[in-house]
C-alpha cells in the first residue's frame, strides 16, 4: 500500500503524462490525417512522422494499461476507467471493460495455457505467437469500429485515403508489433535459461532512453509483474530498487 501523499503524487504525474501523450497524439493524428499534403518536403518527413505516431500509439496503450491496474490514479476508479476507455478507443477501437479481464488472466496465469497473451504451442516463435495474440484482441467488433471511422474520415470529413492508410492504419499495425515484441514476446518467450521465479517474466537491459522509446519502460517486465501497482514512468526506479535488494542479499 502507498500513503495518501504518494497516491496524490502518483496521480498528478500519471494524469499529466497521460494528458501529454493524448494531446500529442491528437495533434499529430489530426494534422497528419487531415491537413498534411503528401508532396515535396513533407513526403520525406513522413517516415519520421509515422514513427512518432506509432510510439504515441504505444503510449496510449500503456496509459490504458496503468488505468486497468489502478496505478494511473490510485484510489480513483472512475478516473482510471475514463482514461483507460478513452486511450483504448483512440488506440484501436478497443473497449477497456472487455480487455481488462483478459489482462488480469495474463497476470494470474502467466506463461500457461490459461494466459491469453501466451502461445503454449509456439512459446519461442514470433510470427505464430503474434498472429494468435492479434486474433485474441482484435475481433469483428474492433474491425467494425475502425472500418466505420476510416470511411467517416474519408467520405464525410474529406481525409485523403493515402493519409488515412499511412498515418493511422500503418502506425496502428506497427505499434501492435512494437507492443508485442517488447511487452510480450521478449519478456515471456521460452529460452534455454529458465525463468527465475513464478512471474515467468524477463526484463531487458536497455538504458532509460532506449527503454522509453521501445515500450515506455514496459520492457522492464519482471518488475511490472512483481509490482503491478507501479506505473510505467516509475518502473526504472523500481528496477533499481529490486537490483539493490538482490545485491544486499547476495
Amino acid at each position: 500500500m502507498i500513503s495518501p501523499a504518494q497516491a496524490r503524487r502518483q496521480t498528478r504525474i500519471g494524469l499529466s503524462l497521460a494528458a501529454l501523450i493524448v494531446g500529442a497524439w491528437l495533434v499529430l493524428h489530426i494534422g497528419a490525417v487531415f491537413l498534411l499534403p503528401l508532396d515535396g518536403p513533407t513526403l520525406f518527413a513522413a517516415p519520421l512522422l509515422v514513427a512518432v505516431i506509432c510510439w504515441l500509439n504505444v503510449g496510449l496503450f500503456i496509459v490504458a494499461h496503468d488505468a486497468m491496474h489502478g496505478s494511473l490514479a490510485p484510489g480513483h476508479p472512475s478516473v482510471n476507467r475514463f482514461w483507460g476507455r478513452l486511450t483504448l478507443l483512440l488506440y484501436a477501437g478497443f473497449w477497456m471493460d472487455r480487455l481488462q479481464p483478459k489482462h488480469f488472466d495474463h497476470h494470474k496465469h502467466v506463461g500457461t495455457a490459461r494466459d491469453p497473451d501466451f502461445s503454449e504451442t509456439h512459446p519461442d516463435r514470433f510470427w505464430p505467437w503474434y498472429l494468435q495474440f492479434f486474433r485474441t484482441y482484435f475481433g469483428w467488433r474492433e474491425f467494425a469500429v475502425l472500418f466505420a471511422v476510416s470511411w467517416t474520415y474519408i467520405l464525410v470529413l474529406g481525409a485523403p485515403m493515402e493519409n488515412v492508410l499511412l498515418f493511422w492504419a500503418l502506425p496502428a499495425i506497427l505499434s501492435s508489433l512494437q507492443l508485442f515484441t517488447f511487452g510480450t514476446f521478449l519478456p515471456h518467450r521460452h529460452e534455454e535459461e529458465e525463468f527465475s521465479d513464478h512471474h515467468r517474466s524477463r526484463s531487458n537491459d536497455y538504458g532509460w532512453l532506449a527503454s522509453l522509446l521501445t515500450c515506455f519502460h514496459f520492457g522492464y517486465h519482471r518488475e511490472h509483474h512483481a509490482s503491478p501497482g507501479t506505473p510505467w514512468w516509475a518502473l526504472p526506479a523500481e528496477r533499481q530498487r529490486l537490483k539493490g535488494q538482490l545485491q544486499a542479499t547476495a
